[in-house]
């Protein structure tokens, strides 16, 4: 009995940090008077999207609605806005879409925590997800947690040599949520470079890796694109088109007057910068982690957001997960969340000042917050070249967590 307790204890303690989360974001309710969504952080994009995308009125996204995200999340709000007029009835209401929204959000969260626990994940990391402060803040913030799940699926099946399962998942994930793509190139180097293996049979295994996700990712695109490619393509184009965002470098670098570019320059620069240090990332990285580099992608996802025009808030819960699993030690955690909070109400306390509320914050703000977070990041992109992977991912070889003597997961 007590063993099953403390199974449990990681699952009651993530029902709390869901209950918080929720409460975080309902508490201004359906109405935001005197910018209490800025003051309280308590904005959420599923708000606004119960009116301006059709979501009240039942319209299928892409088909008969914009939709500024990848089909997957797009489906997924449908869906969830179908529970909330099936719950609410007449009288369904951004407040009614938002309960359902930190629903699924929960499950989802629940699988992560799920997926790890199986996997073998020490009981600490355990605990570092299920009272992850990023929860609390972004549960009901956006749509999330599909692709992080979706990642996590696919790291743990790269861990285990499932890499037709991990660029499957990879791919789906994609699909809800860009950021998944980063970890196909490091699924398909792992086959390329694969030691003890004939070069023919590492290309065709690569090449086969590499029409498994384009075929994933197009089941669940191409009949969309086919069907209302405008609307289909308009995460993409409006991702182009988007001037960046208060917290991202670019942006911090043309408010303070260093470097001002129109956005074709900024995709451009930040493309460059993105693709040199992931290249020198992956370079170092090999030495340590070659035979596992599903590693380096959490590394890899730190520089993208580190270098993207775009670092929106709930952002950070792309990444939190993955250190979770990844993180020699867990403390760089706590440094990369207390400047997770720094940097959201420091963005949302802007939003404010703007409307001439209180508390208010300048980009000096913003930019202190920001630079304490990207600090943790640069060092957590750091320890992951120099430090060697955690324990729970090589276990000994005579342990049943062993990669050679894998648990299956699904």
């Amino acid at each position: 009995m007590e063993v099953d307790n403390r199974t449990r204890l990681p699952y009651l303690v993530l029902g709390l940090t869901c209950l918080f989360g929720y409460f975080f974001k309902a508490h201004c309710g359906i109405g935001w008077i005197d910018g209490i969504q800025y003051t309280s952080g308590c904005y959420s994009d599923v708000v606004p999207f119960w009116g301006l995308r059709g979501v009240a009125d039942g319209a299928v996204p892409y088909l008969q609605a914009r939709m500024e995200y990848p089909v997957l999340t797009g489906a997924q709000i449908w869906i969830e806005g179908g529970i909330a007029r099936l719950i609410g009835g007449a009288g369904a209401n951004p407040a009614t879409f938002l309960f359902v929204v930190v629903a699924v959000n929960s499950g989802l969260a629940f699988v992560i925590l799920w997926l790890m626990q199986r996997a073998g994940v020490p009981r600490a990391r355990l605990y570092a997800w299920s009272a992850a402060p990023p929860l609390i803040l972004y549960l009901g913030h956006n749509w999330d947690l599909a692709a992080a799940a979706l990642a996590v699926a696919a790291m743990l099946a790269a861990r285990r040599g499932a890499a037709f399962r991990a660029v499957q998942f990879a791919a789906l994930g994609a699909a809800a949520k860009l950021f998944p793509v980063l970890l196909l190139p490091l699924v398909g180097l792992g086959a390329l470079f694969r030691r003890d293996t004939a070069w023919r049979d590492r290309l065709l295994s690569t090449a086969l890796l590499a029409l498994t996700a384009v075929l994933a990712w197009g089941a669940v695109n191409l009949p969309v694109a086919l069907a209302a490619f405008t609307n289909w393509s308009e995460f993409y184009a409006f991702s182009g088109a988007r001037s960046g965002t208060a917290a991202s470098v670019w942006e911090l670098l043309a408010a303070f007057g260093v470097w001002q570019a129109p956005v074709p320059l900024r995709n451009v620069a930040s493309f460059a910068a993105f693709m040199i240090g992931a290249g020198a990332i992956v370079l170092l990285g090999w030495r340590r982690h070659g035979d596992r580099l599903w590693l380096l992608f959490t590394p890899v996802l730190a520089w993208f957001l580190l270098t993207n025009k775009v670092y929106s808030p709930q952002f950070d819960l792309w990444l939190y997960p993955l250190l979770v699993l990844t993180s020699y030690r867990l403390w760089p955690l706590a440094w990369f969340a207390l400047g997770d909070v720094a940097a959201h109400f420091a963005e949302f306390w802007w939003f404010a000042g703007m409307e001439g509320r209180t508390p208010s914050a300048t980009m000096n703000d913003i930019a202190l917050a920001a630079a304490f977070r990207g600090a943790a990041m640069l060092w957590i992109i750091v320890a992951a070249l120099r430090q060697p992977a955690p324990d729970w991912v090589t276990p000994p070889a005579d342990s049943p967590r062993h990669p050679d003597r894998p648990i299956p997961i699904g």
